[in-house]
């Protein structure tokens, strides 16, 4: 498959290019950086290109089969993972390909015996307010996911600790929080990769968010 992944060269970004090159897929990374683009593995099947996300057109998301959205940014910009994920499906709009997948935060996943958002934890977190942005906007983002119904779409929610690291055998569920038997609730980058590939190749969801964490 034709894959085009945004946000190459960061934590989860890179973690899946590593294994959709694994898999034999034909990879596109987009980045805002050459010099990081640079130091990603060399692989015949790799395609390398500096990209503002932003400014993709119709016409090139047309070329491939699945767009990943690996996009990180700065707490003070966390907005504009709202604003991408409305500009894909904007042009995405009445297609089926390329399939959209969409790296969601865990702060979008409920928790307690309330079922309680866990963003609603994070913010009690007196450390939190340098980064809280981020897991706020990102549920802007879902919500605003959950109205879009003729994009072929799909998100993806780490556990509460979204850290580097190969993978592992993992859990799966849909908006729990999810934890594993020794009471943690992570996902590592690599874990997150295997997931979203696996989730590509043989598609389990549509138009919903489902979460994965580490066992």
């Amino acid at each position: 498959m034709k894959i085009s992944i945004i946000g190459a060269t960061g934590m989860a970004g890179s973690a899946l290019v590593a294994e959709a090159l694994k898999r034999g897929h034909s990879v596109t990374a987009l980045a805002r950086s050459a010099e990081k683009l640079a130091k990603l593995p060399t692989n015949p099947n790799l395609t390398t290109k500096v990209q503002d996300a932003f400014a993709l057109t119709p016409a090139e998301l047309a070329t491939t089969d699945v767009v990943v959205d690996a996009f990180a940014t700065a707490p003070s910009l966390a907005f504009q993972h709202v604003d991408l994920a409305a500009s894909l499906v904007a042009k995405l709009r009445e297609t089926t390909q390329p399939r959209l997948v969409l790296i969601l935060g865990a702060g979008s996943l409920q928790t307690g015996d309330d079922h309680h958002l866990f963003v609603e934890d994070i913010a009690k977190d007196p450390n939190a307010a340098a980064f809280l942005s981020v897991p706020q906007n990102q549920l802007k983002e879902l919500n605003f996911l959950r109205d879009v119904d003729n994009v072929n779409w799909v998100g993806v929610s780490p556990a509460a600790n979204f850290h580097p690291g190969d993978a592992t055998p993992f859990l799966t569920g849909d908006d729990e929080l999810l934890v594993n038997a020794n009471q943690e609730s992570g996902t590592s980058a690599g874990t997150m990769a295997v997931a979203i590939l696996d989730e590509i190749e043989h598609p389990q969801h549509h138009q919903t968010r489902f979460t994965v964490a580490d066992k």
